[in-house]
C-alpha cells in the first residue's frame, strides 16, 4: 500500500526517534517503529520484514559515528558474526510459523528481567573487564551468541538488548563497547542476514523505506554519537528503562 505525504513523514519522525534510543540504549528500535507500521496499515508478516530491512541502516548511522571513535576488534567481531548469524537465519525462518501471541509474552518476561537484573547490579557494565575469551568460557559465549542471534531473528522488538547484556554479563565488556559491537555487528550484519530470509519469504513495503532508511540513518548516527559522549552510568540507566517499556508493551499491548 502507498503512503500519502503525511504518512511518510511519521515514518521519517518515528524512524528518527526509534532509532536514537535505540542506538542510546543498545537495542529496542522495534519498541517504536514496528507497531507504527502495523498501525499504519501492513500486516504483522510484511510489517516485520519491512521493519528487518530499515533496522539495518541503524547500524549504517552507528558505523558512521563509529568511524571517527571506534572500540571495535576484529577477533571480537568474527565471533559474534560467526556465532549469531546461523541464529538468526534459524530464527527467521521460523518466525512466520510461531504461535505468536504465546512468544509474546514469554519474550516481554525475559526483556523485563533484564532491566530488573541491571538495577540490581549496580555495577555491571559500568567497567571494561574483558572475560571468558578462551576455553570453556568462549565455548559458552558463542552458544549464548547464538541463541541472541535465533531470537533476532525471530523477534521484533528487543534482540539487541539480549546482546548488550550478554556482551556484558558474559564477556564483561561495559556499555559503551557493549552497544557499540549491538549497533554494528546486530544492526547491520545480523539485521541484514534477518531481513534477506524475511524478504525471500514474504513482502517488503519497498515504497516505504526511503522515509524509514534515511530515518534510521539519522536517528543511528545522533543516538550513536550521544552513546560515545556519555559515561556508562548514564547509558546502563537508558539500557534498564528501554528493557523493561519493551517488556511492558510485549505483556500487555
Amino acid at each position: 500500500m502507498t503512503l500519502d505525504f503525511a504518512g511518510q513523514t511519521v515514518l521519517f519522525i518515528t524512524a528518527i526517534v526509534a532509532n536514537f534510543f535505540s542506538a542510546l540504549s543498545g537495542g529496542g528500535v522495534g519498541l517504536i517503529q514496528f507497531p507504527i507500521l502495523i498501525f499504519l496499515g501492513l500486516s504483522f508478516a510484511m510489517a516485520l520484514a519491512t521493519h528487518k530491512v530499515a533496522s539495518v541502516f541503524l547500524g549504517v548511522g552507528a558505523i558512521l559515528r563509529h568511524m571517527k571513535s571506534s572500540h571495535l576488534e576484529r577477533r571480537t567481531s568474527l565471533i559474534i558474526l560467526a556465532s549469531g548469524i546461523p541464529g538468526v537465519i534459524l530464527g527467521a525462518s521460523l518466525i512466520l510459523k510461531a504461535p505468536e501471541k504465546e512468544a509474546l509474552m514469554l519474550l516481554g518476561l525475559l526483556t523485563i528481567s533484564l532491566g530488573v537484573y541491571s538495577i540490581f547490579k549496580p555495577q555491571l557494565g559500568v567497567n571494561y573487564t574483558p572475560k571468558n575469551w578462551s576455553g570453556r568460557g568462549l565455548k559458552t559465549g558463542m552458544a549464548g551468541l547464538f541463541l541472541v542471534g535465533f531470537l533476532n531473528g525471530s523477534i521484533t522488538s528487543g534482540s539487541g538488548l539480549f546482546l548488550t547484556l550478554w556482551l556484558i554479563h558474559h564477556f564483561g565488556l561495559d556499555y559503551k563497547r557493549a552497544i557499540a559491537y549491538t549497533l554494528v555487528l546486530c544492526g547491520l550484519a545480523w539485521n541484514g542476514t534477518g531481513a534477506i530470509v524475511l524478504g525471500l519469504a514474504g513482502d517488503i513495503a519497498w515504497d516505504w523505506l526511503p522515509a524509514l532508511i534515511t530515518g534510521s540513518i539519522v536517528g543511528g548516527y545522533l543516538g550513536t554519537h550521544m552513546a560515545i559522549r556519555q559515561g556508562n552510568k548514564l547509558i546502563k540507566r537508558f539500557f534498564e528503562a528501554t528493557t523493561i517499556l519493551i517488556g511492558l508493551k510485549l505483556l500487555f499491548l
